[in-house]
């Protein structure tokens, strides 16, 4: 049985000799620690192998007996986790992410949506869709609802064009990923490819970051760009856009559900 040991505390000597004594029952098999050195607090995240007979409460135990009190300790069994996916009417992240379920890369839960566009696309893969239009008035009362039922440890936004209040981000805190094309805040609103393209601008990219109450401004999970010149059309460059959050949006979902994310201070630390 194997155990994801993540640990976030003020920086002070000795951690790294304290955390693996306290561990030698179990067999490590990776660790990795980070020391933010600007504001002295110390990263740790920690794969161990144990006897089928170990439990979580027992290991967090241990290690909060040797750490101080101000320590996060969070201790995950390692296991496949599932996601929610809040869709609207663009299908290149959903297609990529159903492929993924297909392969049993991830499981999918469900998907929700504010258009009925991509129902008959998701029950190809025999997955839950629930259309909740916006035009409704207790629209996120539903979605939280429908949310908590399937209790999923991710709630995806592939390309949900939507604004979530606070009242959903803090339901589900932490636990909601979105991606966005790069050209935010720089090009809102409406076709923001064809905005770019009329500038002239020379690099296009997508940011997966978690949501918080501050509109595309949560921390940011990973990103990637690319070079483009006066030969793209607009539609050129939403093709290439379109490639790139695909990308982005599946590591981000890949490093969330493997358990390689902190969040300090609206910043992350990925081992």
């Amino acid at each position: 049985m194997n155990f994801i040991i993540l640990i976030s505390i003020p920086d002070r000597s000795g951690l790294i000799h304290k955390v693996s004594s306290t561990l030698l029952n179990y067999n490590i098999e990776k660790n990795d620690e980070f020391v933010d050195k600007e504001n002295s607090h110390f990263f740790m995240r920690t794969k161990i192998k144990a006897d089928e007979y170990t439990t979580k409460e027992e290991i967090k135990s241990k290690l909060k007996n040797i750490l101080p009190k101000e320590s996060f300790i969070k201790i995950v069994k390692e296991e496949k986790k599932s996601i929610i996916i809040l869709c609207t009417k663009e299908s290149h992240c959903l297609g990529d992410i159903l492929i993924k379920h297909y392969n049993k890369e991830l499981e999918i839960k469900a998907v929700i949506s504010n258009h009925n566009d991509l129902e008959s696309l998701v029950k190809k893969f025999d997955i839950p869709y629930f259309y909740i239009s916006h035009n409704i008035a207790n629209q996120e009362e539903l979605m939280i609802e429908k949310c908590k039922e399937f209790n999923a440890s991710f709630i995806i936004l592939a390309k949900y064009m939507r604004i979530l209040s606070p009242k959903f981000v803090k339901e589900f805190n932490e636990r909601i990923i979105n991606i966005h094309h790069s050209f935010l805040p720089a090009f809102v609103g409406a076709n923001p490819y064809k905005q770019a393209y009329d500038r002239g601008v020379k690099i296009i990219g997508a940011t997966a970051h978690f949501v918080n109450d501050e509109l595309d401004c949560g921390p940011i999970i990973c990103q990637d760009t690319m070079q483009v010149d006066h030969t793209y059309s607009w539609k050129d460059m939403q093709k290439a856009g379109k490639n790139i959050e695909r990308i982005v949006l599946a590591k981000a979902i890949e490093l969330a559900i493997d358990d390689r994310i902190f969040i300090y201070k609206n910043k992350t630390i990925i081992f």
